[in-house]
């Protein structure tokens, strides 16, 4: 079934994918971390923040907490002096105690590689597992946040309403060996060309596969 602009859904995946794994085949995090562990609190901090901010909080928090052992033992206190910066610190700082005792319990201190083991962390949802996952792992999951939520139905890769519901139309259309770089692709499409206010349609390469820009 085709639309407006006749595209049908699949037209619009291969047209949007193929852009991206032409014009962007390097997207990656732009969290700086170096192992999983590191990447694992990057994730939990930059819920609902940005990651520039967290890459300011991160080599100072490191260097005091260098391993998951390390901050299992550390103070509430302490934590939250160190991110009191980020968004939610309170929250933060208990989840990523509880999740430093449970990874340095549990798990040896090996960041596991099923979504389901992550997610019985605290302050590890499904959105972090599938981040956390698909960067260390290449497991072919898709992380769906704000900004992949907003461009998937603004682009019109998904209808759905929730979530899951976008996570599950974005695995169903994208090949498996796409997953993990396609999550990178639209986030950082969201961040910076189809922002939530003001979308920089004029600079945007897959405007002609956009739903919402042939409706205007």
């Amino acid at each position: 079934m085709k639309d407006k602009i006749g595209l049908s859904l699949e037209d619009r995946y291969s047209g949007v994918l193929g852009w991206f794994g032409k014009n962007a085949p390097s997207a990656e995090s732009e969290l700086d971390y170096r192992n999983g562990y590191e990447l694992l609190v990057a994730v939990i901090l930059s819920a609902q923040c940005t990651d520039k901010r967290v890459n300011m909080v991160t080599p100072g928090f490191f260097k005091r907490f260098p391993t998951a052992s390390s901050l299992s033992r550390g103070s509430f206190e302490e934590v939250y002096g160190l991110i009191k910066s980020i968004s939610f610190p309170n929250n933060k700082a208990r989840h990523l105690i509880g999740m430093a005792r449970m990874l340095a319990d549990d798990f040896g201190s090996v960041v596991p590689s099923s979504v389901e083991e992550l997610q019985k962390m605290p302050g590890v949802g499904r959105k972090t597992a599938n981040v956390v996952a698909s960067i260390m792992y290449d497991v072919p999951v898709i992380a769906v946040d704000t900004h992949v939520f907003r461009v998937s139905r603004r682009i019109g890769l998904s209808d759905a309403s929730t979530v899951e519901g976008v996570e599950k139309d974005l695995t169903a259309n994208i090949p498996v060996e796409k997953r993990a770089k396609a999550h990178h692709w639209l986030i950082l499409h969201g961040r910076y060309v189809c922002t939530a206010r003001k979308p920089k349609c004029g600079e945007c390469g897959i405007s002609g596969y956009c739903r919402s820009f042939s409706q205007n």
